[in-house]
């Protein structure tokens, strides 16, 4: 597909130098920025989708114990003593 844009021109001279510095031509450099930015967001809401449909249609109790479950899991499976979601701050942090 091919896209006209009208751009601003110091956007324009912005994009220009990035694209200079790492050898790329322009449209070549704005697609990579396009790419970078779209793909991610695409991938984000369809997780957050996904997410949102567990949510509406799940078993509560199964949830609150895939939770609990993956807390534990978490905080044993690290490097450091220190606990990601220490019993004392239950219902305050998370």
């Amino acid at each position: 597909m091919a896209l006209t844009l009208n751009l601003p021109p110091e956007l324009e001279q912005y994009l220009a130098q990035q694209a200079k510095q790492q050898g790329l031509s322009v449209e070549t450099y704005t697609l990579q920025i396009l790419q970078e930015y779209i793909l991610p967001k695409e991938k984000q809401s369809k997780l957050v989708n996904a997410l949102q449909s567990w949510i509406d249609e799940g078993d509560t109790d199964e949830q609150q114990e895939t939770g609990e479950y993956l807390i534990h899991a978490l905080d044993e499976d690290r490097l450091s003593n220190r606990k990601l979601f220490p019993v004392e701050l239950k219902g305050i942090t998370w």
